[in-house]
């Protein structure tokens, strides 16, 4: 059994896309986030589920 259950499964980045603009989002391994770039926000991802919440999101520097 993996110890990475809180991981992310990067084939998810395939299905997902930004709420906003519905354009692609690039997976930030540091902060565990989901970016849109053109959104200009970053989806938290918690306990290996991406929150895709606008109300969630931080927005980028």
């Amino acid at each position: 059994m993996s110890d990475d259950t809180n991981s992310f499964d990067r084939r998810m980045l395939e299905a997902l896309i930004c709420p906003v603009t519905h354009g692609r989002l690039d997976y930030d391994v540091e902060t565990q986030e989901l970016i849109s770039k053109p959104a200009n926000l970053a989806f938290p991802i918690r306990n290996g589920i991406p929150i895709m919440l606008v109300d969630e999101a931080r927005t980028l520097d």
